[in-house]
């Protein structure tokens, strides 16, 4: 789930690279965009060339001489590692880039906790696909709470982090199959999102999301089924992989196998950002659709 609550904000070149930007001064360092290297590994990585892919970008970050620019790298590295379902690796990445914010949070305040957040979230995200629900728990909690740091004037909501706290320990209950309190957690990502208007334009989108990911995950079929197509037909999430995959995988247990894989190919097609939905769902539709992976 991405916010774009103050995406007016932020400049293009940011938003079309945030799987690796940190800042305008680390694009500007790289010459407003990603480094051909950078490119290159990230390629390797939806490619399944991982090993290939940190090979790179560790040589990046090991000899940057600008802060932001090794961050950069730093969190091309834990996307790298979420490539492999690696949570442990992830959190260790994202924690050097969390602590790179943490020098910028005199300079820039409003960005740098919000960033700050983000990051902690990001490998919370990871954390949950893998599997890791302690240490997702654990981060996404962070996450809230760096990203409540933030001074006035604020630019990111508390509602926007009251959001997305439910939203993550709605999907985590249901994974511990725990359906009451995934429920309760539903009720209160609505009342976040019912207590702000204008954060619920951004992302009331992620709604159906949620309730289609409990419904999946406490095996209400029928309900989840309802919930995805929903999602997946929302604006703004036409293209998303992530929940496509989650519609394939309702599909794959009501027996609907064309269907689901349908689904996937889709899926595995939409895939192709370097951040957490596409390394949960490249690798796992590879394999649902017997694609070969590159060689490390």
């Amino acid at each position: 789930m991405t916010s774009r609550t103050c995406s007016r904000r932020i400049p293009a070149a940011i938003l079309a690279l945030a799987a690796v930007a940190l800042a305008p001064r680390a694009l500007a360092a790289q010459g407003g965009r990603a480094s051909g290297p950078m490119r290159e590994a990230m390629q390797l990585d939806l490619e399944g060339a991982t090993e290939k892919a940190r090979a790179i970008l560790q040589a990046i970050a090991d000899s940057a001489t600008d802060p932001a620019v090794k961050a950069s790298a730093h969190r091309a590295i834990a996307m790298s590692y979420a490539f492999d379902g690696n949570c442990r690796k992830t959190v260790e990445y994202e924690e050097k880039v969390i602590a790179y914010w943490k020098t910028r949070e005199a300079a820039e305040p409003q960005n740098a906790f919000y960033q700050e957040g983000e990051m902690a979230n990001e490998a919370a995200r990871v954390c949950i696909d893998a599997g890791d629900l302690e240490t997702a728990e654990r981060m996404y909690r962070r996450g809230s709470e760096l990203g409540n740091k933030e001074p006035e004037p604020r630019t990111h909501p508390a509602s926007l982090w009251d959001y997305r706290l439910a939203h993550a320990l709605g999907r985590i209950a249901a994974r511990r199959g725990d359906e009451a309190e995934a429920e309760r957690q539903i009720q209160a990502a609505r009342r976040a999102l019912d207590s702000d208007t204008a954060m619920a334009a951004q992302q009331e989108r992620f709604f159906p999301y949620l309730v289609g990911y409990v419904a999946l995950y406490t095996g209400d079929l029928p309900r989840a089924e309802a919930e995805l197509t929903k999602a997946v037909g929302t604006r703004g999430n036409q293209n998303d992989p992530f929940m496509h995959a989650l519609l394939a995988m309702t599909y794959e247990r009501m027996g609907r196998k064309d269907e689901a894989m349908e689904l996937w190919r889709k899926a595995y097609d939409m895939a192709r950002a370097h951040n957490p939905p596409a390394a949960f769902v490249r690798p796992l539709a590879r394999k649902k659709l017997g694609l070969p992976a590159a060689s490390n």
